[in-house]
């Protein structure tokens, strides 16, 4: 018999992001507030308008007015239906069976059905964005009806639900999917519409709603704006002007955003530290050595680094996974403390008495803790030589390999998508290819198993080798006036859309 995840449900009633009315003296209830402007600054300007090439974190906000997911995730992390408004799993897991809305239309009209969503899927699939690993596991999609679908997985993937809910399973028209003006014109099914009248590229994307749109009720506004500013004082001085609803901040500017009567909120977020990725030691050898790497994390005062410069706005740690993860163990937040002792006594076993040199890139945004990373790590006899890297050539730099480690921050969040994209052999920030038999047995097991007792197996393992020196987890400092409602969301660095609505 199939497992049952989901049925139909009530939508407007059982999703967080309905806005409900608040009760009154006389026993009723308000009318929810609707209507106006929600204005959001955005620290990056929107890239490709292609489902395929969307992005997780920042760049979501732009992509989520004009394109609904097959399902939906809330701000406790449940997922429930969307166009898709059932789902169930067979009994290993390895085939997912949808039934999909019927009263849904593309903003060129083209009707929202089981080979539209077929072929919305094999388009990310097939893609050459970021997270089309994210659908990896998929093997075939088979339409069984008009309005029902069946995905068959190579293997059980703990995280496909999710993703789902998210860019893997954002729809756009098949009237335009592989064409070359989706990258700069999205054609969605989701609550809005980009106005491109009202729209400057790099200054102002503006969202209308869309008039067909199956679920108005849960998207109280009538206009979403959405301004890059990707200057942090620039942000705050269009938070106090009213310029703008919302935006993402720092730990710096908390007291400054208080002050001036906006409303601060934290939630746990990316953690920070090395990508120590030439495990085998192609390029430095010295880091093919287990008590090298373990020696990096010990060089590294990250609780520091926390307090002195995120003045401690997060939580030290020594793993990568994400609090709110299936994976983390807090056991492990522990195992290195900053012993540059220890550090030396490990390089030196390791046949590195005199230390080693090693190309680390330098760019804007992350000078204030790689200062501090490299400093120390120069203490102990591991000399860092710093490239300047340009802002638009980060991604591509490291994804290429050119760096043996580097100093990042990482959003962790679901544990199998972080295995899928940072870990396993095939990962895209695995740029190497590392793997170990022990390793790929863990993973298995994960995959296959899906407990937590597994999932955490594969976190110790990471930690003991040392293929990561995570500092700590840093808070997400987000920043609104007085004219919104924000619910912060786990596991990402800006809330979705549907997590705002109007002030009463």
């Amino acid at each position: 018999m199939k497992r049952k995840l989901m049925a139909a449900v009530a939508l407007a009633a059982g999703v967080s992001l309905a806005i409900t009315g608040c009760a009154t003296s006389d026993g009723g209830t308000d009318a929810p507030v609707t209507g106006g402007t929600l204005t959001l600054g955005a620290l990056v300007d929107a890239a490709s308008w292609d489902p395929a090439d969307a992005e997780f974190g920042n760049r979501i906000q732009y992509v989520q007015p004009v394109y609904d997911s097959l399902l939906h995730i809330d701000d406790s992390l449940e997922i429930g239906p969307w166009l898709a408004s059932e789902f169930e799993y067979n009994d290993d897991s390895t085939e997912l069976s949808l039934t999909l809305r019927d009263d849904v239309v593309f903003s060129d009209g083209e009707e929202f059905n089981a080979e539209a969503a077929k072929a919305n899927l094999e388009h990310f699939k097939n893609g050459t964005g970021q997270n089309s690993i994210t659908l990896a596991s998929v093997d075939s999609i088979d339409v069984t009806d008009d309005y029902a679908l069946t995905i068959s997985l190579s293997a059980p993937d703990p995280a496909l639900l999710r993703n789902l809910s998210l860019v893997a399973g954002m729809q756009a028209s098949p009237a335009v999917l592989g064409e070359e003006s989706l990258k700069t014109t999205p054609v969605g099914s989701g609550p809005y519409v980009l106005d491109a009248d009202a729209s400057v590229t790099g200054s102002q994307y503006t969202y209308t709603r869309n008039a067909d749109y199956w679920n108005t009720e849960a998207f109280p506004f009538d206009e979403i704006v959405i301004k890059p500013l990707n200057d942090l004082t620039a942000r705050l001085n269009a938070l106090k002007s009213g310029e703008i609803d919302a935006a993402l901040a720092d730990a710096k500017s908390m007291a400054e955003a208080e002050a001036s009567g906006l409303t601060t909120q934290t939630i746990e977020g990316d953690w920070q530290g090395l990508f120590i990725v030439d495990r085998e030691g192609s390029k430095v050898p010295a880091l093919a050595d287990a008590r090298v790497r373990q020696a990096i994390n010990y060089a590294i005062d990250g609780a520091g680094i926390l307090e002195a410069v995120r003045l401690g706005e997060g939580s030290a740690t020594t793993q990568i996974f994400s609090p709110t993860s299936i994976a983390a163990d807090p056991e492990l937040d522990s195992r290195y403390s900053f012993d540059p002792d220890k550090a030396r006594e490990l390089l030196a076993e390791a046949g590195y008495p005199d230390g080693f040199e090693i190309e680390m890139p330098e760019f804007a945004g992350f000078t204030d803790i790689t200062t501090i990373a490299f400093q120390q790590l120069g203490d102990v006899g591991i000399t860092v030589k710093p490239v300047v890297v340009a802002p638009d050539q980060i991604i591509s730099a490291l994804l290429s390999g050119q760096f043996p480690a580097f100093v990042f921050s990482w959003g962790s969040s679901d544990a199998w998508q972080d295995i899928s994209k940072i870990v396993g052999p095939n990962a895209p920030w695995n740029m190497y290819g590392n793997s170990t038999p022990e390793l790929d047995e863990l993973i298995a097991n994960a995959q296959n198993e899906g407990t937590q007792e597994a999932f955490q197996a594969v976190n110790e393992y990471i930690v003991d080798e040392a293929w990561f020196a995570p500092w700590y987890v840093q808070n997400n400092v987000y920043v609104s006036g007085s004219n919104v409602k924000v619910a912060m969301q786990p596991q990402n660095v800006v809330p979705y859309i549907w997590n705002y609505a109007p002030a009463n």
